[in-house]
């Protein structure tokens, strides 16, 4: 469908409630092009945050002010002292459930018109149980014009009746009224909701992938959610409950470090992919409860990658799974893109090559 074309000037705001980071962008429309110009950024700690599912609402509500404030300041001079009010969320894969869905819609021999295409979107959202969840997407994936296939675009083409594949994507609705719930009691309004995976696509993919076929892989600290696009659109989306959150954890209990530490060691030493030098090289871990010690605990570096490494698999063998449950993996392209922060250890790709047996890159935002 196409949208109504924003003037340039107005403001755009998104918050992004993660397992563990809450991050508000301001933008600004800066003329006809669609181009947007970043003029606020807040990013904060999330709190009251597991598995991308609110478990504290009032330590949520605070992290959001925090970074919605954070923003707000950096785009005071803009802004001209209102505050923000309107902003777009994003749901984490974990709450989404992907379903496509076929509808007939008769033209009887007219031209077909965005009307008959809102038609049959219509049709696929009315067959949705909204008592159970809520509605998030719906996405013309593919076109038949009197049971020929394969058309991509029907508007202006004739016919008796037009097929629609929809590809409707739902939410928990608990999970969703939590989490306005918590962005209501800042004093915003949500302005609608996106699917994070598919936000990530859209943002990392460039159109030879989106249009081939390829699977984004979206790790992120507690979710790592996955979405498939083909022929230009979002055909499946999923997710599993481990991310980079789990590898901190698993270092913290391995090497009996705090969960600070752990974070900082993952970051400066982690890796995939162990190799020979690191059974030779030794950093250096606090020891758990010892704040005041001023003896080196020296360690191998070997040992941390060998907890970095199973967990990680472990990971890409899960999505793996997913997607073979879904019936989606043999259509899923050869093609992988990963994204999030968790993506960032040293040897991930490929880690996620060999276990995926795709081609994989890392994925950065489209300029």
């Amino acid at each position: 469908m196409k949208h109504t074309s924003k003037p340039a000037g107005t403001l755009i705001a998104a918050l992004d409630i993660g397992t563990t980071k809450v991050v508000c962008l301001i933008a600004r429309i800066v003329d006809s092009s669609k181009k947007l110009e970043i003029i606020g950024v807040g990013h904060q700690a999330a709190k009251g945050m597991k598995a991308g599912t609110v478990v504290d609402i009032d330590a949520a509500e605070t992290a959001i002010r925090q970074a919605v404030h954070t923003a707000e300041n950096m785009a005071a001079e803009i802004m001209k002292g209102y505050p923000l009010r309107h902003v777009l969320i994003s749901l984490a894969g974990l709450h989404c459930m992907s379903q496509i869905q076929t509808v007939d819609v008769q033209i009887s021999g007219y031209e077909v018109t965005n009307n008959d295409i809102r038609r049959a979107l219509a049709r696929a959202q009315d067959q949705i149980p909204h008592k159970e969840v809520d509605l998030i997407h719906t996405i013309p994936v593919d076109f038949s014009l009197d049971g020929h296939e394969g058309i991509r675009e029907p508007r202006g083409m004739y016919g008796q009746t037009l097929g629609v594949d929809i590809h409707v994507v739902t939410g928990n609705k608990g999970a969703i009224r939590n989490l306005a719930t918590c962005v209501e009691r800042s004093h915003l309004d949500i302005r609608g909701v996106c699917c994070a995976p598919y936000a990530a696509g859209l943002s990392s993919l460039v159109e030879d992938e989106m249009e081939l076929g390829c699977t984004v892989i979206d790790m992120g600290g507690g979710v790592t959610s996955v979405a498939m696009f083909e022929n230009e659109a979002l055909v499946h989306v999923s997710a599993v409950p481990v991310g980079g959150q789990h590898v901190t954890n698993d270092i913290a209990r391995g090497l009996t470090t705090p969960v600070s530490d752990a974070e900082r060691l993952k970051t400066l030493y982690g890796s995939a992919i162990s190799s020979t030098s690191d059974e030779n090289e030794m950093i250096d871990v606090p020891t758990l409860g010892e704040q005041d010690s001023h003896q080196p605990n020296h360690v191998p570096r070997s040992y941390l990658v060998n907890i970095i490494q199973p967990r990680l698999e472990e990971i890409f063998e899960l999505v793996r799974s997913k997607l073979d449950e879904d019936g989606i993996d043999s259509s899923a392209g050869r093609r992988v893109v990963l994204t999030g922060g968790a993506c960032q250890i040293p040897g991930l790709r490929d880690l996620a090559q060999k276990v995926l047996g795709k081609q994989v890159r890392l994925g950065r935002p489209v300029q």
